[in-house]
């Protein structure tokens, strides 16, 4: 029986893309004692690839962690898939603030020694003796009593780019290194001082809550299903946000927008700018954050190392790549000689500058039709291939070119080939070639702008 992904990347985005169905971005998690981790991640796996459930997941002897990507009209029996095991009955269900149908585009479930790496020996402490969870307007109003200290127990990149006002935010690479920092640096506050912390879901504070009661801290408190329910909750009640920025994630969007405040810069140029990107070399991808000129200068690079590398022929770079360690394990992340502009652990709490409706990063709200979808990309030229499936498209026209790695950009055609020579319109069945300053991938689309 099929327990594994058959199809890449590329050829699920398009399965997804001509399914038309909307797609909703969702995680949970639930500490639960679990017997056979292996097996009941084989039985997850076989109930959500029927349901064409995608996503990230983890299980191991205390539970799970799941980030997933389902459709839509499939919601209730996915959760139905849940309440077959008593711990995930009545489950909350964080979803996401925006939706893309390609946040996931395969379904991967590992057996983990834990669901979050803590490095904790759960057996020294009471993990049951957790916080008080807090609801949104509980949480904001706790935030401005002077005695409470808040901190953010998300790493680095992620409190970068959006944060709670006044939050600690520890210059961490995991979950792992912060407890012992935070714990270190609040010695002193274990007895009069509110501790209220959060996260992203609200994981990783079940833990730490525990943690910090066993250490010795008498009120620690805790943001139920973390920055994302205070989210959903925020925009119901209409409740002000305390949270400045995005809330990092770890799917294809990088962050959901909370407020239009950018409190963080491009690592290359200094800009305000909150996109992440992971650097296009596969020898690298640093995860860092890159500005819209800069992606285009440096084609979604993190250095010009990099760059020089990504336009060598493929076979070079993966003979480069030969014997070493590779993918984001070569650099920490965001963090690197290369990137002239990276903060990290005392950050402001005041926005840099607001959302530009125009950032071509976002979600571009015109009117279009798909007219066709990429086949190749031939770096060292910059020259992109499309096959034109519907229509036509003319030299003058306006195009998307949209995809789950590329984003949504819009170029004016200036020059069109077919078979290599020059005309003025292309039409369907053509195979047409011009010029692109950035790369699009087999799972790209291009749409004609109308109007």
């Amino acid at each position: 029986m099929q327990l594994y992904n058959t199809l890449s990347a590329e050829e699920r985005a398009q399965l997804i893309d001509e399914a038309g169905k909307q797609r909703l971005t969702l995680s949970f998690y639930a500490y639960a004692k679990i017997e056979n981790p292996k097996k009941f991640r084989d039985d997850l796996f076989i109930a959500w690839n029927a349901l064409d459930a995608l996503g990230r997941i983890y299980v191991a002897h205390e539970g799970i962690n799941a980030q997933m990507s389902i459709p839509a009209d499939h919601l209730e029996d996915f959760r139905n898939t849940l309440e077959v095991y008593d711990f995930m009955q009545g489950i909350r269900l964080n979803v996401a603030v925006e939706q893309d149908n390609h946040s996931f585009l395969k379904l991967t479930i590992k057996v983990r020694h834990k669901i979050v790496a803590d490095g904790l020996n759960d057996d020294t402490f009471d993990v049951t003796n957790k916080g008080i969870h807090l609801k949104a307007q509980e949480f904001n109003n706790l935030l401005e009593d002077p005695n409470t200290i808040v901190v953010d127990f998300r790493n680095h990149y992620e409190s970068e780019v959006g944060h709670f006002e006044g939050a600690i935010t520890p210059d961490v690479e995991n979950f792992r290194e912060s407890l012992p920092i935070i714990n270190e640096q609040l010695q002193d506050f274990k007895d009069d001082k509110n501790l209220l912390m959060y996260c992203t879901g609200g994981i990783r504070c079940e833990k730490a809550s525990a943690y910090f009661k066993h250490q010795g801290f008498k009120n620690v408190f805790q943001l139920e299903g973390g920055i994302i329910e205070y989210t959903r909750q925020i925009k119901e009640e209409n409740i002000e946000s305390k949270f400045i920025g995005k809330n990092f994630v770890f799917d294809h969007r990088l962050g959901e927008r909370i407020t239009d405040d950018i409190i963080s810069q491009c690592h290359q140029c200094g800009k305000p700018c909150d996109n992440h990107t992971n650097c296009a070399n596969d020898a690298c991808h640093l995860l860092f954050i890159q500005c819209d000129d800069c992606k285009t200068a440096m084609e979604n690079c993190c250095s010009t190392e990099c760059l020089e590398i990504t336009h060598l022929p493929v076979e070079e770079q993966v003979a480069l790549r030969k014997g070493l360690q590779v993918g984001n394990k070569v650099f920490r992340k965001g963090k690197s000689d290369a990137l002239t502009f990276k903060k990290s652990g005392d950050l402001p709490n005041k926005p840099l500058a607001k959302v530009d409706s125009k950032n071509i990063r976002q979600k571009i709200a015109v009117k279009k039709t798909l007219i066709g979808k990429a086949e190749h990309y031939y770096t060292k030229s910059k020259i992109a291939q499309f096959l034109i499936e519907n229509n036509e498209v003319s030299v003058g026209d306006k195009v998307l070119i949209s995809g789950p790695t590329t984003g949504e950009q819009e170029i004016t055609i200036t020059e069109i080939f077919v078979n290599g020579s020059s005309c003025e319109t292309a039409k369907a069945g053509d195979q047409i070639t011009f010029e692109l300053p950035f790369r699009v991938r087999l799972s790209d689309k291009i749409y004609k702008i109308l109007g």
